[in-house]
């Protein structure tokens, strides 16, 4: 009995082994088409960066929404800082999902097309509540603590008693995509057992209005960073540095967006 179960653990490793180099020949030359080699790189280690960021920020708080409503009249800059980061990573991950999306479609083009497009659904998702949650925060500063307690109760309610609204109906992408695309990049060997199954705890990162920290939500940014970072570190090792001309531009649109910034904050309100 020993005998044949060290010898299914062989073939197991092996079939593994296999289609992890079948999908490492098949994306060998074959660098992301959109958005690119570098933009993906970023994305890749920022996105879960960036995240992770955000749900350290807020965890010294309670997650349920009085509490981080009453955190952020405590601790505004903190807390603003900590939703940012985390808005922030949400949208670097979309590029992220795509990269690896394209990989999981090179040697398995239904699982990385499900996949993907389920996850991105769910970042969609996290996006929308991301714009309930500033605008609760904002409106907390004129009208009051008690008073958007009230106004966030009544919002839940609402919410609940909805039949129908796009992004409730993209609330089940938020969780099962993540499953999908871990069960793709395992199948299709574009990740190895130990980082899509990683990849998988996303799906318990918390989902709603005003939710801060929970302990799962730790672990799965941690899980999102194992299978992401080295991915995008191998991506910025497999190509040459960037040409001069991409770092002029690049320079330039950081010129042009910071001086935006200035000229839109101090002529924006007059207009």
């Amino acid at each position: 009995m020993n005998v044949d179960l060290h010898r299914r653990i062989t073939r197991w490793r092996q079939a593994d082994a296999d289609r992890r180099t079948a999908n490492a020949t098949a994306n060998l030359s074959r660098q992301p088409p959109f958005p690119g080699r570098w933009v993906s790189a970023v994305a890749l280690i920022g996105g879960p960066a960036l995240l992770m960021t955000g749900i350290l920020l807020r965890s010294p708080f309670s997650f349920v929404f009085p509490d981080q409503l009453a955190a952020y009249t405590r601790h505004p800059t903190l807390i603003t800082a900590a939703y940012a980061c985390f808005a922030c990573g949400i949208i670097l991950l979309c590029p992220a999902v795509m990269t690896l999306a394209q990989r999981i479609a090179a040697t398995s083009p239904l699982w990385g097309l499900w996949g993907g497009c389920l996850v991105i659904a769910g970042l969609f998702t996290r996006i929308f509540q991301f714009g309930t949650d500033h605008l609760a925060f904002h409106l907390t500063d004129s009208l009051g603590l008690q008073t958007m307690i009230n106004a966030i109760d009544d919002y839940y309610l609402a919410w609940r008693d909805t039949y129908w609204h796009p992004f409730r109906t993209l609330s089940g992408p938020a969780f099962i995509g993540w499953v999908v695309l871990a069960i793709g990049a395992y199948r299709s060997g574009a990740l190895g057992l130990g980082r899509s199954i990683a990849l998988g705890l996303m799906s318990a990162l918390a989902l709603g209005t005003l939710k801060g920290t929970e302990p799962q939500s730790i672990i799965a940014a941690g899980g999102l960073c194992v299978a992401f970072v080295p991915l995008g570190i191998s991506l910025l090792r497999s190509g040459p540095p960037p040409s001069k001309r991409a770092i002029v531009w690049l320079i330039v649109f950081i010129v042009w967006h910071v001086l935006g910034q200035i000229f839109g904050a101090a002529y924006g309100p007059r207009g």
